[in-house]
């Protein structure tokens, strides 16, 4: 596969402190460039940034969309990574309890596309996807 270049994504967060204890102590992101409005991540070597923004008055309900028998959340975020790190990254989140939205699994087991794949939320509500292949070049199999 080709050298892929870093992303760089930006998510809410309503409050910084904690999102900088959750994604560098529970994820293992290093920080970047930080101010009193936002903090950049290094989150597997892509551009990870949490935006300040305030807590609405209500709880904001996330959309989900069936996918392998699962309820995915919907905006979700995530890395693709190497199959022994995100075993790694797996047994990490088991031991801070953090709880899952869809527990680690194989998804499309037997089929194209077969991909190991778990969900959870962030402090404020994002909805996190971490997947990896056996295969990498199944990444995009039909």
């Amino acid at each position: 596969m080709n050298k892929i270049p870093p992303f760089h994504v930006a998510v809410p967060v309503y409050d910084l402190e904690e999102s900088r204890t959750f994604y560098k102590e529970i994820l293992g992101c290093s920080e970047g460039r930080t101010s009193n409005h936002w903090i950049d991540f290094n989150l597997y070597g892509h551009q990870f940034v949490v935006h300040l923004k305030p807590r609405p008055a209500e709880k904001l309900e996330h959309h989900f969309n069936p996918v392998d028998g699962h309820d995915v959340p919907v905006p979700h975020y995530g890395v693709v990574l190497e199959w022994d790190t995100w075993h790694d990254l797996e047994r990490r989140i088991k031991g801070h309890s953090i709880k899952f939205v869809i527990e680690p699994y194989i998804r499309f087991e037997g089929l194209p596309g077969e991909q190991a794949t778990m969900f959870f939320l962030d402090p404020s509500g994002n909805a996190l996807e971490f997947k990896a292949f056996k295969d990498i070049g199944q990444l995009f199999a039909v």
